[in-house]
């Protein structure tokens, strides 16, 4: 949603974010060795599910950075 939030704000109503997380995706599977966990830590910093919520017990912060400077490179 912020992608898309950012979009309205700036006038491009011309432009969806429609396949930007299966392209992000795709993108870790095929070209890095980051397990989906990671992906989806990236993705969606809050676990929904309350019980994975209470046995995960960090946030993968320093491999999600590590993955977010390889995706902007």
């Amino acid at each position: 949603m912020t992608m898309a939030m950012q979009l309205r704000t700036m006038g491009r109503d011309d432009i969806t974010v429609h396949g930007c997380r299966s392209g992000f995706t795709d993108w870790i599977a095929e070209e890095t060795e980051y397990p989906n966990e990671v992906a989806e830590a990236a993705l969606a910093p809050a676990i929904e599910s309350k019980t994975e919520r209470t046995y995960r017990r960090g946030d993968l912060q320093e491999r999600r950075k590590a993955l977010m400077q390889k995706w902007g490179a």
